[in-house]
C-alpha cells in the first residue's frame, strides 16, 4: 500500500434536487419546507466524491477495516435547491501509526461560478 496523501481526485458536479432533499429532510425528521438541511452536505460534498478515494487501487482502501471517525463540514454559504454545485476530494494526509493507517479526506464544494460552499473534512482509520 502507498500512501497517497497530497492525491486530487477529479471534479464531481451534482445537483441539489428537490425530490433528493425532500427525501433527505424526511429520513433526519426535518421539515422539508424549511430549505437544505446543513447535513445534505454528507450526500453533495463527500458522498459524490469519496467513492474515487475508496475505488482508487492504490489508495487500498479495506472495507472490512474500515472505521469513518470523524466528520466535519464548515459553509461559507448553503447551496439553494435546484443548483449545481461541484465538488473536489483530495487527500489531505495519509499516515501510519500503531498497526492502523489514518486517511484524511477533505472535500471542497464550490458553486457554479466558483465561488465557495463548503468543506468536507472526514477521518477514516482502517486497522492493519
Amino acid at each position: 500500500m502507498a500512501a497517497v496523501a497530497g492525491r486530487t481526485y477529479p471534479a464531481v458536479k451534482f445537483e441539489i434536487e428537490p425530490g433528493a432533499v425532500a427525501a433527505f429532510a424526511d429520513a433526519i425528521g426535518a421539515d422539508p419546507a424549511d430549505g437544505i438541511p446543513p447535513t445534505f452536505a454528507a450526500v453533495y460534498s463527500l458522498g459524490v466524491t469519496v467513492p474515487q478515494l475508496f475505488g482508487d487501487d492504490e489508495a487500498a482502501v479495506d472495507f472490512a477495516k474500515l472505521l469513518h471517525a470523524e466528520q466535519e463540514f464548515e459553509w461559507h454559504r448553503h447551496p439553494r435547491v435546484g443548483e449545481t454545485v461541484i465538488s473536489t476530494g483530495r487527500v489531505a494526509s495519509d499516515t501510519s501509526r500503531r498497526g492502523m493507517r489514518f486517511v484524511n479526506f477533505e472535500t471542497d464544494t464550490t458553486d457554479a461560478n466558483s465561488a465557495p460552499l463548503c468543506r468536507s473534512r472526514a477521518l477514516f482509520v482502517i486497522r492493519s
